[in-house]
């Protein structure tokens, strides 16, 4: 309940909870319970591709954002807000934030050094 109530809309989460309906994949999709979905047998190599895709960027980078998205989500709008320039601030010092900017910029790949 905890989980299901905090990622889907509070209608769909309560209707879910109180009749134990099952849900069907693209139902799931469209209220936010999955971020996708695939083809029957192309799970893995989806999640694959996307776990490569998310480890091409830079660690320090996703660190800062997974750690950012989780602190912000406990937070009111306004200290959220706050919280989100300050990271911000401190993203756009990050070495490897000047070696996006100029990657993108020579339209090349970035050379992370997680950092």
């Amino acid at each position: 309940m905890v989980a299901l109530s905090r990622n889907v809309p509070r209608k769909q989460a309560m209707e879910m909870l109180l009749t134990g309906d099952m849900t069907s994949a693209d139902d799931a999709r469209r209220i936010g319970l999955v971020n996708r979905v695939v083809e029957p047998g192309a799970a893995r190599d989806e999640a694959l591709k996307l776990a490569r895709k998310i480890a091409a960027k830079s660690a320090a980078v996703v660190r800062l954002g997974k750690e950012a998205f989780y602190a912000q989500n406990e937070m009111n709008l306004a200290d959220a807000y706050r919280y989100a320039s300050r990271v911000m601030a401190e993203n756009m010092m990050m070495h490897d934030a000047a070696e996006g900017i100029g990657a993108f910029l020579e339209k090349r790949n970035p050379a992370w050094e997680d950092r």
